[in-house]
């Protein structure tokens, strides 16, 4: 069997892509109600989208480099950087997120963080977006990825409207396997958050996990 080998979209310029890999029996009828309109899209990319095949495997959830502010620069011919990053996709419409905020400041091992974001649908028409929420562990027992997704939901929101999408974050998600101790371990340490519409949020904020 042939491996299968991601597309290659540099020399393509479209204003957007639809991509759609099994529709089903209603696929027809699904596309043209995209196309024409009469519903907006919200799919999301479950995988890093690479820019050439040469630069595979990519993945969004990789760990900190030695140069973490040119990681994308690692090839002096173009971008290292995916063409679409995981969690990408667009709409007919644009949104908006802002007021990031965790329960508490600092938590004690074993608790869980609420976190709380708004959404607000900027363009002209009613549509869905997910909201994602990412997060970084700064330090511990063991070298972290820089992004980890940890929740998501799809909201629906009409021209002007704003919403706020809650999550909580579990000691479960703030677990891992560490190698070195052969067990999962809770580090006291610092969390980056970050929530958007991809991998690549920039809204963002922090908190602490310290034993009282």
């Amino acid at each position: 069997m042939q491996d299968s080998l991601p597309l290659d979209l540099k020399g393509a310029k479209p204003q957007a892509i639809m991509d759609i890999w099994y529709p089903g029996s209603q696929g027809g009828a699904a596309t043209a109600n995209l196309l024409f309109g009469e519903v907006s899209p919200g799919g999301k990319l479950p995988y890093t989208w690479v820019r050439n095949i040469g630069q595979i495997p990519t993945i969004y959830s990789h760990l900190t480099t030695h140069q973490p502010k040119s990681f994308g620069e690692r090839y002096w011919n173009e971008p290292s950087a995916p063409t679409y990053p995981f969690g990408y996709g667009l709409s007919y419409s644009s949104f908006a997120f802002s007021n990031l905020r965790v329960g508490k400041a600092s938590v004690a091992p074993g608790e869980g963080v609420p976190v709380s974001v708004e959404v607000r649908n900027t363009g002209t028409v009613k549509a869905d977006e997910v909201a994602q929420l990412y997060i970084h562990q700064r330090y511990g027992t063991a070298a972290r990825p820089v992004r980890e997704l940890k929740g998501f939901e799809r909201v629906t929101l009409a021209p002007g409207e704003t919403r706020t999408v809650r999550f909580t974050l579990t000691p479960k998600d703030l677990t891992y396997w560490a190698s070195s101790t052969k067990s999962y371990v809770q580090d006291e340490t610092t969390f980056d958050l970050y929530a958007g519409g991809d991998s690549t949020a920039a809204l963002t904020t922090t908190f602490e996990v310290r034993k009282p």
